[in-house]
């Protein structure tokens, strides 16, 4: 469960991680469904992002709240791969002018497929849904025990030019703490493989919190990674969440989070590295693959396969969350028997209302280092910033935000508050809905 907390408090600012709105936890069965040709109508389709969920995994960790599931058959992942190709083409009579401006593979773990179904879920995005990879930015989600450099050079090959390789931490008893099956070896071997195949951008993940982790080993994982110099890295607290490993165990992170989270963004920024949000850090000389122009705060977003979200303006969709292996199950378990007609409707998610909308933008705005632009405000809904958020003058005046004459932009002690700030400024019907959720 989310605790909206105080950003202005001496509390902890590890809340939960904020980085989208409406939080999945609001969302609930839709009655009646909506038909996802009245949800796309009057919608841009110029520059959508198309994401593909894969659930499945060779482990759980103990922090992971993500639907997923361990181990499953090469027979139930052919089989969703059928699935998801049926939903593609559903979507694709809803939506048939569509054009991608991005395309990401996560779950789960994509590298958990064999070559042979990743080469097929390549085949279907782009045979199904006529997404040009050679021409956007394409992202993959990597973990340290299911990379091998055919896999690696399968990807390089389809147009993958990011790579992000779950690390998490470059230490045996780290791993052991986080119920995670890996070692250092490997952690080296996969970061290794990786940065040789060649990828425009390696990304490696990070937790600092660990139980038992301290500030001393927190820096060698750091130096570890910087051996590679990934041209990003995605810093995370560690968050333990109900119906985890950890979460039943009765784990904490450690108390020094936020110690550990300056002692990082020191050495990063020392080593050449730029901040752009709370997590994400980037090599100041990285070339990253641009693509066609696309904003996270207005364009829409496309998932296939159980567990993916997909954003339009006034309606973001799903199917239903768990987390636990047997809720996980049930839920594969439905969208398995679904048939395409009903992939052509929408059964479980969350209107956006005007106000819900407007939150949005500014949380996905105000939570980037560069800021909310006030005019970029003003000309998407026709008023002003500060007189419809008015707590945002709260923030001002606390040193968390700084305004200027045309940007609101957290300081540097407002960034680090950001896991507290983002839930501060839910609506009050999303508070409600978190509030009430029931976790499977």
């Amino acid at each position: 469960m989310i605790t909206l907390a105080d950003p202005f408090s001496d509390a902890s600012p590890f809340v939960a991680y904020s980085y989208s709105y409406p939080h999945k936890m609001a969302h609930r069965h839709l009655k009646p469904v909506v038909p996802l040709d009245k949800a796309w109508h009057g919608e841009d389709r110029q520059a959508l992002f198309l994401y593909v969920h894969l659930p499945f995994c060779e482990c759980r960790c103990g922090f992971c709240n993500l639907f997923t599931v361990a181990q499953p058959s090469p027979e139930m992942v052919d089989a969703y791969l059928r699935q998801i190709e049926c939903q593609a083409s559903a979507i694709r009579q809803v939506i048939s002018e569509a054009h991608f401006a991005r395309f990401a593979v996560g779950g789960g773990t994509s590298t958990f497929l064999s070559e042979r179904q990743l080469a097929r879920l390549f085949d279907m995005v782009q045979n199904a849904l006529g997404a040009n990879l050679c021409d956007i930015p394409v992202s993959c989600e990597a973990s340290p025990s299911t990379v091998t450099p055919t896999k690696l050079r399968l990807l390089v090959e389809r147009g993958v030019d990011r790579i992000s390789v779950g690390i998490q931490t470059f230490d045996d008893q780290g791993s052991k703490q986080l119920g995670r099956n890996q070692t250092v070896a490997a952690a080296h071997r996969a970061a290794e493989m990786a940065l040789e195949t060649g990828f425009p951008v390696l990304n490696l993940d990070l937790i600092y919190g660990i139980p038992g982790q301290s500030l001393q080993s927190w820096q060698r994982t750091l130096y570890a990674a910087l051996e590679y110099r990934p041209q990003e890295l995605y810093l995370y607290p560690l968050y333990v969440r109900a119906a985890t490993l950890l979460g039943n165990r009765g784990a904490r992170p450690n108390d020094d989070q936020l110690e550990a989270y300056r002692l990082a963004r020191n050495i990063l920024l020392e080593h050449g590295y730029q901040q752009y949000s709370f997590r994400m850090f980037r090599i100041a000389d990285a070339r990253v693959p641009e693509g066609p122009v696309y904003c996270c705060q207005a364009d829409g977003m496309v998932g296939l396969g159980c567990g993916a979200r997909s954003y339009t303006r006034k309606l973001h969709y799903s199917t239903e969350y768990a987390v636990s292996r047997t809720g996980v199950l049930e839920i594969l378990d439905r969208f398995l028997r679904r048939d395409e007609a009903s992939f052509r409707v929408a059964d479980h998610g969350y209107h956006l209302d005007g106000e819900d909308q407007r939150r949005r933008f500014t949380i996905l705005g105000l939570l980037l280092t560069e800021g909310l632009s006030i005019s970029g405000y003003r000309k998407h809904f026709g008023s002003d910033l500060m007189d419809d958020l008015p707590q945002l003058c709260d923030l001002v005046r606390a040193g968390l935000a700084e305004q200027t004459s045309d940007r609101l932009r957290l300081t540097e002690e407002g960034i680090e508050r950001s896991d507290t700030i983002g839930p501060w400024l839910y609506s009050r019907r999303v508070r409600n809905r978190i509030e009430t959720y029931q976790c499977h």
